[in-house]
């Protein structure tokens, strides 16, 4: 069976560069024969976890009535997990943030998940994403022998198609074609 690659695009702009370099990344995935699947967080709904204590404190699934269990689901059922983000403030997207909060009631059950990281920022230098991969990493040091497998890091795109005609796109490419 092919291994699943789900990808989680948290750009506010459909297109934007690291939604194009998911796209790319997607495209390699598959013509090595995975099976992937793209998520952009926008077209969902997804709420703050509001510390309600649930799904900590009483085992029960988070209340929320939103689109947040379907996504964790997805990550659940995911073998590779490629995460997306443009840089804001030296940092991973609201978006990204707001999902990754919510995975609190079942974060447990991501266990053994590979991970690839994206991000893009309007800076030249690759070291202004070093904090947002922290953040990343943050994440997976809550789970369970999650593997981080890689990172592209894209600088000095910032408004959107600045990426185009740039080696990022290629390297998404291929870093799905390997992953």
């Amino acid at each position: 069976m092919a291994e699943k690659v789900l990808i989680i695009s948290s750009s506010p702009r459909r297109g934007g560069n690291s939604d194009r370099l998911c796209d790319e990344f997607m495209k390699g995935a598959q013509a090595s024969g995975k099976s992937a699947e793209k998520i952009f967080l926008k077209d969902y709904k997804i709420n703050y976890c509001v510390g309600c204590g649930a799904c900590s404190e009483r085992n029960l699934p988070c209340p929320q009535k939103d689109d947040a269990a379907m996504l964790v689901q997805k990550m659940i059922d995911a073998d590779i997990i490629v995460m997306a983000t443009p840089v804001y403030f030296y940092s991973i997207s609201a978006q990204m943030k707001t999902l990754i909060d919510r995975t609190c009631a079942r974060y447990t059950e991501m266990i053994g998940k590979k991970f690839y990281f994206i991000m893009t920022c309007a800076e030249s230098d690759p070291a202004c994403m070093d904090r947002t991969l922290e953040d990343f990493r943050g994440f997976l040091d809550c789970l369970e022998n999650a593997q981080e497998v890689g990172a592209l890091r894209a600088a000095g795109v910032w408004k959107k198609g600045e990426i185009e005609n740039t080696k990022y796109l290629s390297e998404a490419y291929e870093a799905g074609e390997k992953i």
